[in-house]
């Protein structure tokens, strides 16, 4: 790849990291390779691509991008999806080892953690990532600290370097999600942690497109052992949505911008609202982890959650909407609302009243308006 100043922002990155080198009719773009193999004309060397299951050169750009982005020293590894990634991120754990995980998380990481807590893999405990002297007091013999925040959907805000030293003292890796963040927002490496996990197919990606995942690291061991997992179990990305992936990356810091931007004043006016038992947003002042957020974090999200008074009126609100799209995932361009608890894997700690929303970048009146009719015809439903 190209070589360009150091001192960047991270906006700025996002547009210029992982182009092509400079040259007279040279592309701006990277190319999008599309094999399976590559011809070798010697024996094989370490670094050799050989098979397409190894390496691609499409990947390369996006996971040097994404380290940039993150601070890391050495480039990322892309995955077939956010749980490929989060599988590579667990196998670390020795067998029989213990992993100190939030009980309220994306509910596919614990539902994989738990599945491989039942084979006898791992021991699991699981805690509220937000409540710090318990999550330390379960740290002795932990092998692996797992940290979501703010938490998915609950948006509990952990204090990440106080957990992240405690992990280390008793020899713990510390593996952060930094999906709903993105490394516009908080930077996990920064913090000490080990490993950054991304579901690409979130923000970074941005366009409800592809599925992908992703892990960064600084350490060359940890690095090495995480990329045998991907080549041995084959968790690998396509190079088409990988190239994907890169493009969507060009546009997160507006992406971002816009979804903050609105999230913060549909929190605000959804916080007065007479349909709205509870607004969950680190943004809000009353939020029980906005002093955390706004200590540690270069923003508050684009993603907020609503309870309303029963199951009953979070279903007739989703039903209701015309422009939100009712469907699972968030970080894309459009506004996106879910309740979660009908989702068989969601933890039983999120209330049945729980919805979802991913903002996008629409005009926030028009968004506004929108949750406004809905809440009014829900109400009515349920009333």
């Amino acid at each position: 790849m190209t070589s360009h100043p150091q001192d960047l922002r991270p906006d700025t990155i996002t547009v210029s990291a992982g182009r092509p080198p400079r040259g007279h009719d040279s592309p701006v773009n990277p190319a999008l390779i599309l094999s399976s193999t590559f011809h070798e004309t010697e024996s094989p060397r370490d670094g050799d691509r050989i098979y397409g299951r190894m390496s691609n050169p499409t990947w390369d750009p996006f996971e040097e991008a994404l380290a940039e982005l993150e601070g890391a020293e050495l480039p990322a590894l892309v995955f077939s999806a956010g749980l490929g990634a989060a599988a590579a991120a667990l196998s670390l754990i020795p067998t029989g080892g213990t992993l100190v995980i939030p009980r309220n998380a994306y509910g596919g990481s614990i539902s994989l953690a738990e599945a491989e807590a039942a084979k006898g893999h791992l021991k699991l405990i699981q805690v509220d990532i937000a409540e710090t002297a318990e999550v330390i007091d379960h740290l002795h013999g932990a092998h692996m600290l797992w940290i979501e925040s703010p938490t998915n959907p609950m948006l509990e805000v952990a204090e990440t370097q106080s957990l992240t030293e405690a992990a280390h003292a008793v020899g713990a890796v510390v593996v952060v999600d930094n999906t709903f963040n993105t490394p516009l927002i908080s930077r996990p490496l920064d913090y000490g942690a080990d490993i950054v996990l991304h579901s690409v197919t979130k923000y970074l990606a941005g366009h409800s497109d592809v599925v992908l995942g992703a892990l960064v690291t600084s350490n060359k061991e940890v690095r090495a052992e995480l990329k045998t997992h991907r080549t041995l179990h084959g968790a690998i990305a396509g190079p088409f949505e990988v190239w994907l992936a890169l493009r969507g990356l060009r546009t997160l810091a507006l992406r971002m911008d816009r979804s903050q931007s609105n999230a913060m004043e549909l929190a605000t006016r959804l916080a007065s609202h007479p349909a709205i038992a509870k607004v969950r947003y680190p943004g809000l002042h009353k939020d029980p982890g906005h002093q955390r957020a706004k200590d540690q974090l270069k923003g508050f999200g684009g993603i907020v959650s609503i309870e309303l008074e029963s199951r009953e009126a979070a279903d007739a609100l989703v039903k209701s909407v015309r422009l939100w799209l009712p469907a699972t995932s968030l970080g894309g361009v459009e506004s996106l609302i879910e309740r979660r608890r009908r989702q068989p894997g969601e933890p039983v700690t999120v209330p049945e009243s729980l919805v979802r929303l991913s903002v996008g970048i629409e005009n926030v009146e028009d968004l506004w308006a929108d949750l406004d009719q809905a809440l009014s015809t829900s109400a009515g439903q349920t009333g």
